[in-house]
């Protein structure tokens, strides 16, 4: 009798994983190699990404933005605004800045994952969320202001008032099902979408003139870190990136591990492993954050990441500027792995006015 064959759906990802060519493996020797690879690799990203569709849908497109609230809390001011990142999309955003500025501030993008867009500004909704925010540092915008900088806290397409309707009355958490199903009909991907309204941002922050625009730092948990790590490939204004659990590898974190349909590219292993889409970073300052117990981007993994893209940094002349920040506990943030590096570097800008 003919023993009958047993389809083994994890053996076959794995060796797909494996045997996949990526068209963007780093192979570069030389600053000048290292140049043209990124320049190639970043316009192939952004077209993976749906950002050269939107640049052509949206060509000359200024967005518009509106404050509806402020508050003055003891130590800053809290403001409410909406920008126009596209002509039927009103985003939200939290702005917190302190109360006397004498002159322009660097300013801190801080994107949230997924939980409610408003704990970054330390605002609560249940006891749950209090401790979380408290247990996990979550307060990355309040953090941010108290260390003397302007704050922009977004909120992350797909969540909170930029829900589908119908799943927010229902009480979901996100719409990023709905949200990847509607990006792939037009060409575009959640995590674009994300990295578009970062840039939005970044054009409307670049008219105001209590922000220094030199100096743009961004920095997220999770999901927001996700949107760091993408937004600084892309965005060559931002500064300085320090994405908080989630540089990883692809292949061991969504690859192997359930996570959230929003993190899904398509094809994005035929162009670049991770540590290749954070190369396009360099030589911008990058500091990875890590809990050596999170368990859906393994320390191991992170580990292998961040030495393929301290080899990208060498090469691109910038070893310095390429740091990995381990913290003792598992998937939060870690304030102390953020905040001197991001004020060294600041300062440094501020002080030779390059990098």
């Amino acid at each position: 009798m003919i023993e009958q064959p047993v389809f083994d759906y994890r053996k076959h990802l794995d060796e797909l994983y494996r045997s996949i060519h990526r068209r963007f493996e780093f192979h570069a020797r030389s600053k000048e190699e290292f140049e043209k690879w990124r320049e190639e690799f970043r316009y192939a990203l952004k077209n993976t990404l749906g950002l050269n569709s939107m640049e052509e849908d949206y060509g000359g497109y200024i967005s518009r933005a509106v404050r509806v609230d402020s508050t003055e809390l003891d130590s800053y001011i809290r403001e409410k605004w909406y920008i126009w990142v596209e002509p039927t999309v009103p985003l939200p955003f939290w702005l917190l800045k302190p109360k006397r500025i004498d002159r322009p501030l660097p300013l801190v993008l801080t994107p949230h994952g997924h939980n409610h867009p408003d704990i970054y500004v330390g605002i609560a909704r249940s006891e749950e969320e209090r401790r979380a925010i408290v247990e996990g540092e979550r307060d990355i915008a309040v953090q941010a202001v108290m260390e003397g900088y302007i704050a922009i806290a977004p909120t992350a397409r797909g969540f909170g008032e930029t829900m589908d309707r119908v799943e927010y009355e229902e009480g979901a958490v996100s719409s990023c099902r709905s949200q990847l199903k509607h990006c792939l009909l037009l060409g575009r991907t959640p995590i674009g979408e994300r990295v578009w309204d970062i840039s939005r941002i970044i054009d409307w922050a670049q008219t105001q003139d209590y922000i220094d625009s030199r100096l743009i730092a961004i920095t997220g948990n999770s999901g927001g870190g996700t949107i760091s790590l993408f937004s600084a490939a892309c965005d060559e204004r931002i500064s300085i990136a320090v994405p908080s659990c989630y540089f990883c590898t692809f292949v061991d974190s969504i690859g192997r591990i359930k996570h959230c349909d929003c993190n899904y590219i398509p094809g994005i292993l035929r162009l670049g492993e991770m540590y290749e889409v954070a190369g396009l970073i360099a030589p911008r300052p990058f500091r990875a954050i890590a809990g050596r117990r999170d368990p859906i981007f393994p320390l191991e993994s992170v580990l292998e990441a961040f030495e393929k893209l301290r080899k990208i940094y060498e090469v691109a002349g910038a070893s310095d500027r390429c740091e990995l920040y381990i913290g003792e506990g598992g998937h939060r943030y870690y304030k102390d792995g953020a905040w001197p590096f991001i004020r060294r570097w600041f300062d440094y800008i501020r002080e030779y006015r390059y990098l």
